[in-house]
Order: C-alpha cells, then structure tokens, then sequence
C-alpha cells in the first residue's frame, strides 16, 4: 500500500493526521447503549462507529479541503497512523529501511518543554515519525520550537484510547479541563471505557533510546 499524496502549505508539508477547514465533526446524539453498561450513538453503525467496541467521534473526511489546522488532529487519521505505524507528515510506513538500520526501533518525537526525555512504559497518542519528517517538523512546528525529545522505541503497544467520558448517570461528558484538547487517556481495562467517546489511539513506549535528531540524521543510529 503506497502512501498518500503529499500536500504542501507555505513551503511545508502538512501532517497526514492534521485536520483541513472542510473537515468537520458529525453530530451524534449519545444515549446509553442497548445492549450493556456504556455509550452509543442513536442512530449507531458499529461497523463505522467503533473500534474494538469502544464508541468514535464522528469526522468528515476530505484530506486536502480547504485549509490545514497545523496544530490540530483528525482522529481517524491519527488512529489510522497509530493502528500501522505510519508516520504522523508522510504516512509512509515506518517499517521501512530506517526501522532496520535502527535494530527494529521505530522513531518517536513529542512536545517536550523542558526537553524532558521519553521514559520507558510513558504513554502518547502522538504517532511515530520518518527521520526527514522529524527534521522538517522541528523547524516548521511552533509547539516543537518550544521544546522537544526524540526516542527510538522497540515496542510501542495498544494502551488505550484519549476521548471524553460520559457520566453514566446523567449521560453529561466530562471534558478534562487542563488538557489542551479536553481529552482524557482511558485504559483499555478502565472501567471508564465503556462509557467514553474515543477520539485517538493511544500506545505505551517500551524499550526507549533517547536520540538526538541531528546526531540521528549524520550518523544513521547512535546505539
């Protein structure tokens, strides 16, 4: 499977799980599933609207349409990415070379303020990335100017989903109010599952290697 077109913007290229203006959420009347403690939507179809029984957001799809929201994320995209370890800007495979060359170790970078690094069994629901996507990213990105760190990950692994719980008795969600896009990590054992309105993939990184980038890109690996 060949990777989709790539779209450039100002020069630069635009994230495979970045949201366009014409893409927009679906409305979705949430009720209490029929079958079982959880959420459902009122006019559900469980073959589009979930995944591993955990009820999706709703999102149109038209990649291209009008104009990119840099620092936002399409959530089908985003799970599709992290579902095949595609990278986040090109969607290419990152089972490729690289992943060789780098002793089967996929390429992780994330928003990192004080250049903290990727702790090992840390959780993100940002997607791996191509080592020139990730050389293009930190110079094109505002929030990676602010601060980032790299890692070469063994196993990153199916934790859980980020979406907003819904009170079971009142049905009202619950947005978490400190993050930036009100989403909360959800466990795949949380009892809370059943009752979220999932909107990314969520994995856990095991086996990091902090890397730096330029480091990276000189020399092809550094452990």
């Amino acid at each position: 499977m060949s990777a989709p077109r790539q779209i450039t913007w100002n020069g630069w290229h635009v994230p495979f799980i970045a949201p366009w203006s014409h893409e927009t959420p679906r409305a979705g009347t949430i009720v209490r599933a029929s079958r079982g403690a959880g959420i459902a939507y009122a006019d559900e179809l469980d073959v589009v609207d979930r995944r591993n029984g955990t009820l999706w957001v709703r999102w149109s799809a038209l990649r291209g349409a009008g104009r990119p929201h840099l620092g936002g994320v399409h959530p089908l995209r985003q799970r599709q990415a992290m579902s095949h370890m595609l990278c986040q800007v090109c969607a290419a495979s990152t089972y490729g070379d690289a992943f060789s060359r780098w002793g089967g170790r996929h390429l992780f970078l994330v928003r990192a303020d004080q250049g903290q690094e990727i702790r090992d069994g840390e959780t993100t629901a940002t997607p791996p990335i191509c080592e020139p996507c990730a050389a293009e990213s930190v110079r094109a990105c505002p929030e990676l100017g602010k601060g980032y760190t790299a890692a070469l990950v063994e196993r990153p692994q199916p934790w859980g989903v980020a979406g907003i719980p819904y009170n079971p008795r009142t049905l009202a969600p619950a947005p978490a109010p400190k993050t930036r896009d009100g989403l909360t990590f959800v466990n795949y054992e949380d009892p809370r599952l059943p009752w979220t309105l999932a909107a990314r993939d969520v994995v856990t990184l095991l086996g990091c290697t902090p890397v730096d980038l330029d480091r990276l890109a000189a020399h092809g690996v550094t452990v």
